[in-house]
């Protein structure tokens, strides 16, 4: 059975890792940046194995925001819609680019009993501005099918 709180775990490891932007889950990330992810676990569908084979699926959607604000460290600063949509790019080639010549993603989703097979967009409330605040915000959702080994 894969477990969400793993597969969490996993997503905002990877995230980071691969964007090299801190990721919060559902929060603010500690430290106080001024451009961060949030992830935000929306919601799981598990499908029962068939009795040929042992192994359960999920799929589960997750929604990552894209947060360009303002540098504390720069007065009038703020966050653009190109840095959202950058960030969106980044999040977005971190989930579902794959290698050309083999196909296999560039960045792994190890599970330790399990594996991701599917990856895929699932849309996403697109960009908030918030003028007063100088905060730009994107969120775009994902859909990743997991099945255990």
């Amino acid at each position: 059975m894969i477990e969400t709180r793993t597969f969490t775990d996993t997503l905002i490891t990877m995230l980071a890792q691969a964007t090299g932007k801190p990721v919060g889950e559902g929060r603010r990330p500690d430290g106080n940046p001024s451009h961060y992810y949030l992830v935000r676990f929306i919601t799981r569908t598990d499908d029962g194995a068939p009795y040929t084979d042992d192994n359960e699926d999920a799929v589960l959607t997750y929604q990552i925001d894209s947060v360009s604000g303002p540098d504390p460290e720069t007065p009038d600063s703020y966050g653009t819609q190109g840095q959202v949509q950058w960030m969106d790019d980044k999040a977005r080639n971190a989930i579902l680019a794959r290698n050309p010549a083999t196909r296999a993603w560039l960045h792994d989703l190890p599970l330790p009993d399990g594996k991701v097979i599917g990856r895929r967009s699932a849309g996403g409330a697109g960009e908030e501005p918030d003028a007063s605040d100088a905060i730009m915000s994107s969120a775009q959702r994902f859909a990743f099918t997991a099945t255990s080994t």
